[in-house]
């Protein structure tokens, strides 16, 4: 084999290497890196632009790139379990391929920098609200009365509420916002659940077992809160409706209490114009609620 078809032979393999790089976001990450000497950038835009401009390249070859959210003080705390010298690129490279197989990433699709990064926050911040309800349900541990694991169980609930909210939803887009303020630290969990032309509904299945998680963490913990339900669709008037959290149940709201919501400023208290085109209504029956599983005591 010639030495020129070892090297057609590299080029294929590397379209075949899937590569992930940690993306600095933010000024003020940017800066704290820069201590690090043989971080060679000074100057954020720049380097965005380089970033984006490697990831372009990449994807002209017909490589697959995912990019993480590089953490500075994660990185060093890495460095430090680790005995890595922070101060090499080899320790960062080897931080990004952990970030890739545990944090939160995106794939690059050719969208432009400032389009996918909000997207990478926000799968950031879903990945924290997750393990963050996730713990609090742990915690909880086992009914003193019965011995049932309270939090699997209110897990259990949630989901098959989730799954009747759902079924009972007018057809189109759905668009699901569940809140609960009672926790150590208030928690809101977005779900977007899409019909497509032949009324299959998808989910995101990440975004949902965060959203699953929270629910149930306001049903076991008996938090106050909420869950708002949007659903659009073609040639119709969108319909906004929601339940608050009642004890480990969820309480419809009346079509004036949802209309309140919506047009109440949270921070003034001052009115707020109503959408035109949108229906404040009542909530579906969701069935009977006591054959829906769950802890009771």
């Amino acid at each position: 084999m010639t030495h020129t078809d070892h090297q057609t032979m590299r080029r294929v393999l590397r379209r075949e290497i899937a590569g992930t790089i940690g993306l600095l976001t933010d000024e003020h990450d940017f800066r704290t890196m820069r201590r690090y000497r043989s971080f060679t950038f000074d100057d954020h835009k720049i380097y965005l632009e380089q970033v984006e401009a490697l990831l372009s390249a990449r994807a002209s070859q017909g490589s697959h790139t995912t990019i993480a959210l590089f953490d500075p003080q994660e990185y060093a705390d890495f460095c430090a379990a680790t005995g890595l010298d922070p101060d090499i690129p080899a320790s960062r490279t080897r931080f990004t391929a952990e970030l890739a197989a545990s944090g939160p990433t995106v794939p690059y699709d050719g969208r432009p920098l400032a389009d996918l990064v909000p997207a990478l926050v926000d799968e950031a911040v879903r990945q924290a609200t997750w393990e963050y309800a996730s713990t609090l349900l742990a915690r909880l541990g086992p009914c003193p009365t019965c011995g049932e694991d309270i939090g699997r169980a209110a897990f259990a609930r949630a989901s098959n509420l989730v799954v009747r909210i759902l079924d009972t939803a007018h057809p189109g887009n759905r668009h699901l916002v569940c809140s609960v303020t009672g926790t150590p630290e208030p928690l809101v969990s977005v779900l977007h659940a899409d019909e497509d032309e032949q009324g299959a509904t998808h989910l995101d299945e990440a975004e949902a077992l965060e959203f699953t998680t929270v629910l149930a963490l306001g049903l076991a913990t008996r938090s106050p809160g909420g869950l708002v339900m949007r659903t659009s669709a073609p040639a119709t008037t969108d319909r906004i409706y929601g339940w608050r959290l009642r004890g480990d149940r969820l309480e419809p709201l009346t079509a004036g209490e949802v209309f309140d919501a919506y047009c109440t400023d949270i921070e003034s208290g001052d009115l707020i114009s109503p959408e035109s085109g949108v229906d404040y209504c009542v909530p579906p029956d969701l069935g009977d609620d006591e054959a829906t599983p769950g802890h009771r005591h």
